[in-house]
């Protein structure tokens, strides 16, 4: 049966009032689902015992190396569902955890005001807690509240590691900022530094202009790699006079 009337001022359209129609499936594209099937290999698995956890069939395990399978993050999802009931679907990926935000941002406030203090072990330890933080967000939130998050606290504490002269951790931790968040010139900085500390000169000058091409107006890259084309000079001039005095000998 259908008629019509009116819904707001000035609207007027007809509908149906009889049993709702069935909204139809399109097929699916046979080429493109061949291209899926040739892509697709089964991997066989088992449940723990509540039924929530996947893991291979042979080792049990969630990640194996010789069955070719990692269920870590499909895991992840489904611990974090199970701990939620009342979650139906995964929220939009623009809202994030607030209370997880602060405790992040809370956890490294903690650490830049340790380091100031001089505490720099203590202030790596809340950095690191900071890092442990981030990397646990849900993983429908978008990734880049993760990837800064993580990149600024790994960064503080390469800082921190360089405070106490253990340019290898501290060189570590650059690259990780770096793998994380290429185009953040900090990340290049603390790179530069651990090099500079090891005594890696022309390798510190060219993570500075690496970093530069991602941001050319970072006066502090600029400065750095002043400071290190002067060490550079300096060094090779010293080079030459002993060089010179060797001859003469």
């Amino acid at each position: 049966m259908s008629h019509s009337h009116t819904h707001a001022p000035g609207e007027e359209h007809s509908h149906s009032h009889g049993p709702p129609q069935q909204q139809q499936i399109p097929a699916p594209d046979p080429a493109l689902q061949a291209l899926i099937d040739q892509e697709f290999v089964p991997a066989p698995l088992v449940l723990n015992a509540d039924n929530t956890i996947a893991l291979c069939a042979d080792h049990k395990l969630e990640k194996c190396d010789d069955c070719g399978v990692d269920f870590l993050n499909t895991n992840r999802l489904a611990r974090i569902l199970v701990a939620n009931p009342n979650l139906l679907c995964p929220p939009p990926s623009n809202v994030i955890s607030q209370n997880l935000t602060k405790m992040v941002q809370t956890t490294k406030d903690d650490g830049n005001t340790l380091f100031k203090a001089s505490q720099t072990q203590q202030a790596i330890t809340k950095y690191t807690a900071a890092a442990q933080l981030a990397v646990q967000r849900p993983p429908w939130e978008a990734n880049q509240f993760m990837r800064e998050e993580l990149s600024t606290a790994i960064s503080n504490r390469s800082a921190a590691y360089f405070d106490l002269h253990d340019y290898i951790s501290a060189l570590a931790d650059a690259e990780t900022v770096i793998a994380v968040r290429r185009n953040w010139s900090k990340g290049h900085f603390r790179k530069a530094k651990a090099l500079l500390g090891l005594g890696r000169f022309r390798e510190a000058a060219d993570a500075v202009r690496l970093g530069l091409d991602f941001d050319p107006t970072s006066t502090e890259l600029v400065t750095f790699l002043a400071d290190i084309e002067r060490v550079e000079k300096k060094l090779e001039e010293k080079k030459l006079e002993a060089k010179k005095e060797k001859q003469e000998s």
